[in-house]
């Protein structure tokens, strides 16, 4: 009776143990990478932490308006863009990865200037991903 006791007591701990260890592995946070940094970026309405990832020239749409403008232009009008409209809310909708890496992601952002639908798309470019289009569509 003592035999079976301490079997079904060691047997009992290393299923313990093993829940603790798979609990845990899905505790970890996941590897923060471009896609998650712009996401992040514009939840927060920070333009500094989203110029990080524009291309050399970027498509940026707004209002009806769409042209391309170099980083740095790209940039203030960003920075513009965010200090009339503080970011109130955000949802990602939709999020795609092609088979080359390119990753397109679609959200629904509020903010005190108004609601948009804003969609941006980063793309591989050498050993890095860079954003080369931002939209934000009144909804």
């Amino acid at each position: 009776m003592k035999k079976l006791m301490y079997v079904l007591g060691v047997v009992l701990f290393g299923v313990i143990i093993t829940a603790l260890t798979l609990s845990a592995a899905t505790l970890k946070p996941t590897a923060a990478g471009p896609f998650e940094d712009v996401v992040s970026a514009i939840k927060q309405g920070d333009a500094s932490a989203l110029s990080r990832y524009l291309d050399n020239t970027v498509e940026i749409s707004m209002a009806g308006k769409s042209n391309s403008y170099s980083k740095a232009q790209a940039e203030i009008i960003l920075k513009d863009f965010f200090s009339k409209n503080q970011v109130k809310s955000f949802e990602l909708i939709h999020q795609v990865e092609s088979a080359g890496g390119s990753r397109v992601g679609i959200a629904n952002v509020g903010t005190t200037g108004g609601a948009y639908r804003t969609s941006f798309f980063l793309q591989k470019k050498g050993g890095s991903m860079v954003l080369n289009e931002l939209r934000f569509e009144n909804k």
